[in-house]
């Protein structure tokens, strides 16, 4: 097992910089993070030996689960990828440096108190539906400089970013659009000046698209199945596509 998610991980990277001598770039500026989705613990310390240090979860009940790896390694940083119900998030805040997945006002809300109780900031990413998939999560483009602007008023808020999902089962250039359409979003966000608002992160690309998404900007791509193999759960475990739940 160690041999193959060691080889795959080389095969990753080799993909990343060929992406990055297609479209100019230096493989450098962008940053991979491996999501864990279901990923046995032993997978994760043979990713950690070969020097990954960022990881993700979708679900707050597995990142619980799997966050004494940080003890083990203080190189390990936590990210949440997955949708989160107001609920969850003192589950999250206390292991994640980044959360990805920030779609609504009322979420921002939830965090700031949180964090106020605890004393704390945190860096989130936007997630916007590039695709307007109903399936999926995440603010629509025409509603994205709003909810930016609301969530910069929570000083226990960092916004570094944004995060999109590409298209799923879609071609190149449908997928393309999506990550294009992001960057765009970004350019209007940086040249509005939100106080305390940055947006040096595009989190996008997956096993299946993370090529298009480092030709189109990504400075973060998140890497599960082509490192770890095939998950045990459908999609719709991970991004609720059958079962939306809007708190």
């Amino acid at each position: 097992m160690k041999h193959l998610v060691e080889e795959n991980l080389q095969a990753v990277r080799q993909q990343m910089a060929l992406a990055c001598q297609a479209s100019g770039r230096n493989i450098e500026d962008i940053k991979l993070l491996l999501a864990t989705k279901t990923v046995p613990l032993e997978k994760l310390q043979i990713a950690i030996q070969a020097g990954e240090v960022l990881f993700g979860e979708n679900k707050a009940q597995e990142l619980r689960d799997k966050f004494p790896l940080m003890e083990q390694s203080k190189q390990v940083e936590w990210h949440f990828i997955g949708h989160l119900q107001t609920n969850k998030v003192k589950d999250v805040v206390k292991y994640v440096t980044l959360i990805h997945s920030v779609d609504r006002l009322k979420l921002g809300q939830a965090l700031h108190n949180q964090l106020l109780k605890e004393n704390k900031t945190l860096d989130i990413l936007v997630q916007i539906n590039t695709s307007y998939e109903e399936s999926k999560f995440g603010a629509s483009p025409e509603t994205a400089v709003e909810l930016v602007e609301q969530l910069s008023q929570f000083e226990t808020l960092n916004v570094k970013g944004l995060m999109t999902i590409g298209k799923l089962n879609a071609t190149n250039e449908e997928t393309r659009h999506c990550f294009r359409l992001l960057n765009q979003i970004r350019t209007q966000i940086k040249e509005k000046n939100i106080l305390r608002v940055e947006m040096d992160i595009l989190s996008m690309g997956m096993s299946g698209d993370f090529q298009v998404a480092i030709e189109e900007g990504a400075t973060m791509i998140r890497v599960g199945t082509s490192v770890f193999g095939q998950r045990y759960l459908p999609d719709e475990y991970y991004w609720n596509e059958n079962t939306r739940i809007d708190d």
